[in-house]
């Protein structure tokens, strides 16, 4: 393995965890996952986005920036290899969609000041699905706060990411996860970690399911 850090990221309900997970039982890598149950705010957030956009984006900054932070100070001597499931810039991607501009331009500046502080990934892989593929797997899962969500918002996010990925210089392997299925399909899986073991300049590099 060439990469040291890993991320992997994409809409909500496109199988970031997931896969996440497996690469991490496979590859003996260190697991470092969003806890997004803890937040307290982000149940009230879907019945109520106005009021409490702010709260949750504001919990969720403090709460990735405090993991992402001691991964610094950290090294595992059986662990070379460390994989998350959220890059710590999606936090002003959410609240660029989410929060009115003064709120966001307050926010940015103290995203601002955390985000020098925190390691980048050698490699981000981005999961790409139709929104119709999003909400399948959310109903799937289903997480009561989450049944509800529009379409017009899973629009937005993933027009959010695909703008900041096409900008941002860390090397990015875009995966069309359209047809992924990587807790019953194993080749999918496989077709992931043979891509992992390749090396990626910056910009982006796409990768097919089969």
């Amino acid at each position: 393995m060439k990469y040291k850090f890993i991320t992997i990221e994409g809409n909500i309900g496109v199988g970031k965890t997931t896969l996440a997970n497996l690469l991490s039982n496979k590859l003996n890598a260190r697991l470092v996952l969003e806890e997004f149950a803890d937040n307290p705010f982000l149940a009230k957030f879907y019945e109520n986005p106005t009021q409490y956009a702010f709260p949750v984006e504001l919990f969720f900054m403090a709460e990735r920036f405090k993991q992402l932070k001691d991964l610094v100070g950290q090294q595992d001597l059986f662990q070379s290899l460390t994989i998350s499931d959220y890059l710590f810039t999606k936090c002003l991607l959410f609240a660029k969609v989410n929060l009115p501009d003064d709120e966001f331009r307050l926010y940015q500046r103290l995203f601002d000041i955390m985000h020098h502080q925190i390691i980048q990934p050698d490699l981000l892989v981005y999961l790409h699905a139709p929104v119709h593929k999003l909400q399948d797997n959310i109903r799937k899962r289903n997480r009561s706060y989450e049944l509800n969500i529009p379409n017009d918002y899973l629009y937005n996010i993933q027009e959010t990411y695909t703008h900041y990925i096409k900008q941002h210089h860390i090397p990015t392997l875009f995966i069309d996860a359209s047809n992924a299925d990587f807790l019953g399909n194993e080749k999918h899986v496989e077709v992931v970690m043979e891509a992992l073991s390749k090396e990626y300049t910056s910009g982006q590099h796409y990768l097919t399911l089969p």
